[in-house]
């Protein structure tokens, strides 16, 4: 199985996409942010200012170690950004706090796709760590034992490929979000945009590549399936 010339037609663009798209992260946000924003307003500041705004007194915004560790957190309210986020003046650090805070007002709307990306965590972390581990151990057993455990593991890592689609939505509509009222709270100029959407779009590009990896690699186990039966 780990020789199998059909894993890499299946893993390797995925896998190259998903490079790119860190490659793309990366630059963008090393290139902005060295440019300041006009307005002068800080990531943590651009944050708090949509949050009252948007009426989310409930979340704190909370400064955290490592970069580009930007999240927020529904079941603390805490919407936490990585120390040059939180700090900096600049484009792309308004664009990502914005773009967390934008979650914050998704959980406080019910927005369907985060209530349900919140819900599937549970499962997710069990299949993707599970899944195929099950899967391989269902491959080399062999009569109705083995297929029963295999099918178990393409289950369990089906929730990890479902929940990269969901999460699609909700990072999109976040970055929206967040796009919409940096310009509509005068946080940046509509000149400014330019770099808010070379840094979302970038960062947005991840989560389609880590959706890709996911499904195709749950294709490449469908098809092991379909070869042991034929």
């Amino acid at each position: 199985m780990y020789l199998d010339p059909l894993y890499f037609v299946f893993a390797l663009p995925p896998m190259l996409l998903g490079l790119w798209a860190q490659f793309k992260v990366k630059s963008a946000f090393k290139k902005y942010s060295r440019v300041p924003t006009q307005s002068g307003v800080s990531g943590s500041q651009a944050a708090r200012r949509i949050l009252e705004r948007g009426g989310v007194g409930n979340v704190t915004v909370e400064a955290t170690h490592g970069m580009l560790s930007d999240h927020y957190d529904p079941r603390h309210k805490a919407l936490r950004l990585s120390e040059e986020v939180f700090s900096l003046a600049s484009i792309a650090s308004v664009g990502v706090a914005a773009h967390e805070a934008g979650h914050a007002l998704q959980d406080k709307t019910g927005y369907m796709p985060l209530q349900l990306r919140s819900i599937m965590v549970p499962a997710v972390s069990i299949g993707s760590n599970l899944g195929p581990i099950i899967f391989m151990a269902g491959i080399f057993l062999a009569g109705t034992l083995g297929t029963t455990l295999a099918w178990a593991g393409i289950a369990l890592f089906g929730a990890t490929a479902l929940f990269a689609l969901v999460t699609l939505p909700v990072e999109f509509d976040a970055s929206r979000r967040a796009k919409e009222l940096l310009v509509s709270q005068g946080i940046v100029s509509s000149a400014e945009m330019k770099g808010i959407n070379a840094v979302l779009n970038a960062a947005a590009l991840t989560y389609v590549a880590a959706a890709a990896q996911a499904i195709m690699q749950l294709v490449y186990f469908l098809s092991i399936m379909n070869r042991r039966d034929s």
